[in-house]
């Protein structure tokens, strides 16, 4: 009998936009493709989409054509440049900002029949606490918080781990610390996170790599590419192939916490 395949689930996430995380979400993307893995990345930003445009993708249909039933999963499902699939979230949509976890049941449930196609899933969400940022979320098997040695930024990280950890009971909870100068202040970061979240809230964080600050990043979005494939020399792109290195050495899970996950029905023949 062949063994059964899940794909790696990771939801991206941060407490305020502005903070790196559609571009860390794509270039993990495209970091887990350059090992061979056959990658989808779901731009679950419901209101102001923006991943096809790092992408350089230009894609008549959406996740809104989905949830109105006008096309399936399949017909939204974009090939990149760089080597990932791409489901495009909608853009300057207000009623698709305001979508409900029923919606996002759909999303999750539309994407079932495609467990054998892909080998890692990244959900990219929106910034912020909506009911549908914190249903993706759930849905996710690992969850990353992208994060900036900003007090704003860390005042908002620590915001979203809060709700996830004590209203959505949810752990796998992975610091991503962004434009660091070094990989020592991205560590230093963790650890200032993972002491207030473990006295405040009696959960630890989990860390593998910082993203050391790389002006090659803009110079990347600019030409609607990834640092990763732009300037794959680049301290930026190091990191994030690091990244997806430790991403994919986090081994398969043992259980599942959270809401409707991911590929549910893999998950229960894998007995998870």
């Amino acid at each position: 009998m062949a063994k059964l395949h899940c794909p790696l689930v990771i939801g991206i996430a941060s407490g305020k936009g502005g903070v790196g995380k559609t571009s860390t979400a794509v270039n993990l993307a495209v970091a887990l493709a350059k090992t061979g893995q056959r990658t989808l990345l779901l731009d679950a930003d419901m209101g102001l989409a923006n991943a096809q445009i790092a992408l350089g993708v230009k894609a008549p249909y959406n996740l809104s054509h989905l949830l109105s039933g006008d096309k399936t999963i399949e017909q939204i499902i974009y090939p990149s440049q760089e080597g990932v699939q791409l489901i495009p979230g909608a853009s300057g949509r207000r009623d698709m900002a305001a979508v409900q976890e029923a919606e996002v049941a759909t999303i999750v449930r539309a994407l079932d029949p495609l467990v054998d196609q892909f080998d890692a899933l990244i959900v990219d969400v929106a910034a912020g606490l909506s009911p549908a940022v914190t249903a993706f979320m759930a849905a996710c098997h690992r969850r990353f918080i992208v994060v900036r040695d900003e007090p704003s930024s860390i005042a908002d990280a620590y915001g979203t781990i809060k709700v996830l950890c004590t209203e959505q009971s949810l752990d796998q909870i992975y610091l991503v610390p962004n434009m660091v100068p070094s990989q020592a202040d991205g560590q230093r970061l963790f650890h200032r996170l993972n002491d207030i979240t473990l006295r405040f809230l009696g959960h630890s964080l989990h860390y593998l790599h910082a993203i050391e600050e790389d002006e090659l990043m803009l110079t990347a979005w600019r030409q609607y590419r990834s640092v990763v494939n732009h300037a794959p020399g680049s301290a930026a792109a190091r990191d994030f192939r690091q990244l997806a290195k430790h991403a994919l050495e986090l081994g398969q899970l043992s259980q599942i916490t959270g809401g409707t996950p991911f590929f549910l029905s893999r998950l229960l023949d894998l007995g998870l």
